[in-house]
C-alpha cells in the first residue's frame, strides 16, 4: 500500500516534535543523574499515570490483544486481565513505601533493606540480569511487533525498520532522560487514544463489516464474543481464568504488573512529588490500562475475523511477510491497511508513538540500573555526575542494538508474553512479602531468581525441540515453575540468617516510622476490592453497551460508581493513609 504526502507530513510532524521534546527536556537532564532518571523527583500524579499507560501501550499490544480474540475469543484477555489485581496491590500497598524509600532506582532496595556483601552482590546482578537480560527481551518482543506493523504498512523489512526508528528513540531517550520520555509518553498517548478510537470506529463500518451489529452477528464473530471463558470447556477455563486468578497474578513478576511495584512502575513513583501523587499516579494507570483501552483492540481483532478469517488469507495478502513474522497478531496492522489517506496517517503515526514510548522508557529505566546500581555502584563510585549521565546515554544505545538484534530471534507478542511470565514464575510472594517478613534475605532474592530463570529457560527450548522431554501444557509449565521456585526460595529463606537487626530497624524506621506496618489494613482492603470491582464493572459495562445489553451495562456502571464514591470516602477521611 502506498501513503500519501498527508500521511508522510502526520508521521513527520511527529518525529520532529519528539526530538524537540529531548532537546528542550536535556537542559534539566544534564544537572545530574536524579534529573537524568527522575525528573528532578516533582512529576504530578497525571504525568506520571499517563505515562506509565503510555509505556503499556507498546507496539506488541494491539498484536497481542487481537491475537486473544482471534485464538480464544474476547474472553482470552483474562490472562492480562487478571493483573489487575497485581496492581491494585501495588496501589494501596506499596505506592506510598516506594516514595518513602527516597532511592533512585528500585533496585537501591536491596542495600536499604539487606546488609552484608550479598545485599551489594544482589543488586548488581539485578541491575544486569532486569536492566540489560530482561529489559533485552522486553524491547525484543516489542521490536519484533513494530517490524510486523512496519512491513504491511509501509513495505520495510524488519533491519530497515529497526534502523531507522532507533536512531530516533535513542537521540531523544539520552538526550532527555526521564522528564524527555515522560512529556513525550503525553503526546504519545493523546495520539495513540485518538487513532485507535478513529481507526476502529472506521473499521468496523467498512463496506466488509456493515457496521456495529452486523460485526456482532456476524457467524464468525458470534462465538467470540463472551466476556467469560466458557465453564463446560475445562482446558479454557483453567488456561484462561483459573490459572491467571489463582496462581498468575500474586506469583509472577511481569513488566508494568509486578507484585509489590517495580521496574518503571516503580522508577515513575519515585519521580513522584510525594506519596499522594505516586498513589495517585498508579490508580490512573491501572483504571486505563484495564478499563478504557481494550476495547478497540478488541473490536478491530473480532473484525478482522471477518476480513482475514485464518492465517492462510493474511499471508496471501502480504506475501513478503517473513515466516518468522507471520501470525495472528499481524491481523491488527492488517486490518489498518483498509484506512483511508490522514486517518492511516495518524493511527500510523500511534502505533509509531506506542513504539517509542515502551522502548524509550525501557531504555531510560534500563540505564538507570546500569549507571546507579551497577557502574557508580560497583566500577566508578567517585564517578562525577557529568560522567554517570555520558554512560547513561552510552548504556542506552547498547541496550537498543541488543533488543533491536535479538527481536530476529522471537516470532509472536504471546511468545514473548509467555517467555517473560515464566522468567517470573514463582517470584511474586516474595516481592511482596520483603516489606513485612523479617526473615526473607538477600539468599532468598538469589535463589527464586536462579531457579526461576533456570526453568523458564529449560521450557523455552524444551518448546523448541521437535520431541520435547517434557511434553506439557503451557499453564503446567507456569504451575511448576511457580511451585518450584516458591519452594526452594522459602527453604532457603527459613535455612538462612535473617537480615542484621540494625539494619531492619533503620529500614522499618525509615519506611514506618513509628506507626504499625499494618495500619489502616482493613481500609486499605476494602480500597483493593472496590477498585478491582470498579475497574472490571467498567470494563464490562462498556462491553455491553457495545453489545447492546442495556440492563446489564446500566447495572454495571450503577456498581462502578458505588466502588468509586467508597474510596473516595475512605480516602477523604485519610483511612488509606
Amino acid at each position: 500500500m502506498k501513503l500519501t504526502t498527508l500521511d508522510y507530513s502526520i508521521i513527520i510532524i511527529f518525529f520532529l516534535l519528539s526530538l524537540y521534546i529531548g532537546v528542550r527536556a536535556s537542559k534539566s537532564a544534564k544537572k545530574s543523574s536524579a534529573d537524568f532518571f527522575l525528573s528532578g523527583r516533582n512529576m504530578p500524579w497525571w504525568l506520571l499515570g499517563i505515562s506509565m499507560v503510555a509505556t503499556t501501550f507498546a507496539a506488541d499490544t494491539p498484536g497481542l490483544v487481537t491475537e486473544l480474540v482471534r485464538t480464544h475469543g474476547v474472553s482470552g484477555n483474562w490472562v492480562w486481565w487478571a493483573l489487575l489485581l497485581t496492581g491494585m496491590l501495588t496501589v494501596f500497598f506499596y505506592a506510598k513505601l516506594w516514595r518513602k524509600s527516597g532511592i533512585t532506582t528500585d533496585l537501591e532496595f536491596y542495600e536499604l533493606r539487606y546488609s552484608g556483601k550479598t545485599a551489594g552482590f544482589l543488586r548488581g546482578f539485578r541491575a544486569i540480569y532486569l536492566g540489560v537480560v530482561f529489559n533485552v527481551i522486553t524491547m525484543a518482543g516489542v521490536c519484533l511487533a513494530g517490524s510486523k506493523i512496519a512491513n504491511i504498512l509501509l513495505g520495510l523489512s524488519q533491519t530497515e525498520t529497526l534502523l531507522y526508528s532507533s536512531i530516533i528513540i535513542v537521540i531523544y531517550s539520552s538526550l532527555g532522560g526521564l522528564k524527555g520520555v515522560l512529556l513525550t509518553d503525553f503526546v504519545q498517548f493523546i495520539i495513540a487514544m485518538i487513532g485507535s478510537i478513529w481507526a476502529t470506529i472506521y473499521i468496523v463500518n467498512l463496506p466488509e463489516i456493515g457496521g456495529i451489529q452486523e460485526l456482532l452477528t456476524h457467524s464468525s464473530v458470534e462465538s467470540k464474543l463472551n466476556l467469560l471463558p466458557d465453564f463446560s470447556n475445562t482446558e479454557t477455563l483453567i488456561t484462561l481464568f483459573i490459572i491467571p486468578f489463582a496462581v498468575q497474578w500474586w506469583s509472577t513478576w511481569y513488566p508494568g504488573a509486578e507484585p509489590g511495584g517495580g521496574g518503571y512502575i516503580a522508577q515513575r513513583m519515585l519521580a513522584a512529588k510525594d506519596e499522594k501523587n505516586a498513589t495517585w499516579a498508579t490508580l490512573f494507570f491501572n483504571f486505563a490500562h484495564y478499563a478504557i483501552r481494550p476495547w478497540p483492540w478488541i473490536l478491530v481483532g473480532l473484525a478482522s475475523l471477518i476480513v482475514f478469517p485464518d492465517l492462510v488469507s493474511i499471508n496471501n495478502t502480504f506475501p513478503n511477510l517473513t515466516k518468522e513474522m507471520r501470525g495472528d497478531d499481524v491481523a491488527y496492522a492488517a486490518m489498518m491497511t483498509y484506512l483511508p489517506a490522514g486517518l492511516l496517517g495518524l493511527v500510523l503515526t500511534s502505533l509509531i508513538a506506542a513504539f517509542m514510548s515502551t522502548i524509550s522508557t525501557q531504555l531510560n529505566w534500563g540505564s538507570s540500573y546500569i549507571v546507579n546500581d551497577f557502574y557508580s555502584r560497583f566500577i566508578n563510585n567517585k564517578a562525577s555526575e557529568n560522567q554517570k549521565v555520558i554512560v547513561g546515554r552510552v548504556s542506552t544505545v547498547v541496550l537498543m542494538i541488543m533488543a533491536a538484534s535479538f527481536s530476529f530471534f522471537l516470532q509472536s507478542a504471546k511468545d514473548v508474553f509467555d517467555l517473560l511470565l515464566q522468567i517470573g514464575a514463582g517470584t511474586g510472594l516474595l516481592f511482596i512479602l520483603r516489606w513485612f517478613w523479617y526473615r526473607v534475605n538477600p539468599y532468598s532474592e538469589i535463589a527464586a531468581m536462579i531457579v526461576s530463570f533456570l526453568i523458564a529457560i529449560f521450557f523455552f527450548i524444551n518448546n523448541k525441540m521437535v520431541e520435547p522431554i517434557l511434553d506439557i501444557k503451557g499453564y503446567w509449565q507456569l504451575i511448576i515453575g511457580v511451585f518450584v521456585t516458591t519452594v526452594v526460595w522459602i527453604i532457603v529463606t527459613l535455612n538462612t540468617k535473617p537480615t542484621d537487626k540494625n539494619t531492619l530497624d533503620q529500614f522499618n524506621q525509615l519506611i514506618f516510622g513509628n506507626e504499625s506496618k499494618f495500619k489502616n489494613i482493613g481500609s486499605k482492603i476494602v480500597a483493593f476490592f472496590c477498585s478491582i470491582i470498579g475497574i472490571y464493572g467498567f470494563l464490562f459495562a462498556t462491553g455491553n453497551w457495545i453489545y447492546g445489553r442495556t440492563s446489564t451495562a446500566l447495572t454495571l456502571s450503577i456498581l462502578t460508581i458505588i466502588s468509586g464514591i467508597i474510596i473516595q470516602q475512605l480516602w477523604k477521611k485519610k483511612l488509606l493513609e
